[in-house]
């Protein structure tokens, strides 16, 4: 175990690309805006060859992530969030809901759940960041709501085991950064949201709403009588709109952002699908666990190995000369080592999140190439070194 020395000299080698944030992520390798080129711009989305296109984002969705047969995915509006929230505004209310909670927006359905939808019986299972709550108290005769992937956190859950498939309850998904990244219990969810803007690298601002033949069944047996804006809209009389989950959006999507999502998805298919993208995900967490493995002043915010993310790598600084500073020269130092990297050009939007433990957060999804994290990582222990001296670490 090393310390970075402090004064060490700048790294030689560069990423080829800089950018490393966690939403909106990396584009793809090799893409440049020719990638739009037939984009259908200044057409009716109605029209048949943009409904064509977007049953295309569907479809190729549903190939690529393994989806069963006979699970409805829809395009709809306001990216992943927009997609939960018209799950849990449609669906909770017939039964009590648990929400384990471990980072931000885990936190955010918690609170929406009692604040603005009011449930009387709404249960938050909490632990702090960087671990996972105690699962074993998730009570499936009730609704479940859960992210899969802690974006802000980087902890996961490692797999669908504590799920139980003979549950009574709905498990309710939050996958954004988890899609395409890792492998999902299809047979133990019921309603699986996600977003462009992530693993696949494609524009923000419109969402994916996955039904299981479970979450269609709620919509016969329970039809809540709470206003619903039209954008949350996805059902009438008990029974999902069909034309959604054909290609025929609620609102009006961007045709640009729908040639960028198919340009993703073909170029997921390219590097082997669903195991291609999982493996190239995988390869960014080992890189950084092997360079973390070296250091003392730098961990993983997630306590246990199963549970760290390949997608939202996030780490946090606990040098001793670190942890001696009150919290607002903690939060100067940390800024610092982001800023460094900022004005290098070699890692841009690094910093952790807002309500996060102090550190950096490196998306690693499958669009980042492990030779980028590779080359990044030289120059997190030059700008921590620099941030060091001048404190006298």
């Amino acid at each position: 175990m090393t310390a970075a020395a402090p004064h060490a000299p700048k790294p030689e080698r560069r990423p080829n690309n800089p950018c490393f944030s966690s939403g909106p992520c990396a584009k793809r390798p090799g893409w440049s805006v020719s990638a739009l080129e037939g984009a259908l711009v200044g057409r009716s989305h109605r029209a048949p060859d943009a409904r064509a296109r977007l049953r295309e984002v569907i479809d190729r969705s549903r190939s690529l992530l393994g989806m069963p047969a006979d699970w409805r995915l829809g395009i709809v509006p306001a990216s992943d969030t927009g997609a939960v929230e018209m799950a849990l505004w449609s669906l909770l209310g017939p039964r009590g809901v648990d929400v384990p909670v471990w980072e931000s927006f885990s936190g955010e359905w918690a609170g929406d759940i009692a604040r603005q939808l009011r449930l009387p019986d709404a249960r938050v299972i909490e632990a702090p960041y960087g671990r996972l709550p105690d699962l074993g108290q998730v009570d499936w005769r009730r609704d479940v709501v859960f992210v899969w992937n802690g974006t802000t956190s980087g902890v996961r859950v490692p797999d669908g085991g504590w799920i139980d498939p003979a549950r009574e309850g709905l498990a309710i998904c939050d996958a954004t950064s988890a899609a395409f990244a890792m492998r999902l219990p299809w047979d133990r969810l019921d309603v699986v949201c996600w977003s462009w803007q992530k693993v696949l690298g494609g524009e923000a601002g419109h969402g994916m709403l996955a039904l299981s033949p479970r979450a269609v069944a709620r919509l016969a047996e329970f039809q809540t009588d709470r206003p619903l804006p039209k954008v949350f809209r996805f059902s009438k009389g008990g029974q999902p709109i069909e034309g959604i989950f054909l290609g025929d959006t609620i609102n009006t999507p961007s045709m640009l952002c729908v040639e960028d999502a198919i340009d993703g998805l073909r170029w997921a298919e390219g590097v082997g699908g669903l195991d291609g993208l999982i493996a190239r995900s995988e390869a960014n967490l080992a890189a950084v666990t092997r360079w973390v493995d070296g250091k003392d002043w730098v961990r993983f915010l997630a306590e246990r190995a199963e549970e760290r993310s390949s997608t939202s790598i996030c780490l946090r600084f606990c040098a001793p000369w670190f942890e001696a500073l009150d919290a607002k020269a903690q939060a100067a130092a940390a800024k610092a080592v982001a800023e460094l990297l900022a004005a290098e050009g070699v890692g841009l939007d690094l910093a952790s999140y807002r309500d996060a433990p102090l550190g950096l957060r490196i998306w690693g999804g499958a669009t980042v190439e492990v030779a980028d994290i590779e080359a990044l990582l030289p120059w997190i222990d030059w700008a921590w070194a620099e941030v060091a001296g001048r404190h006298g670490g």
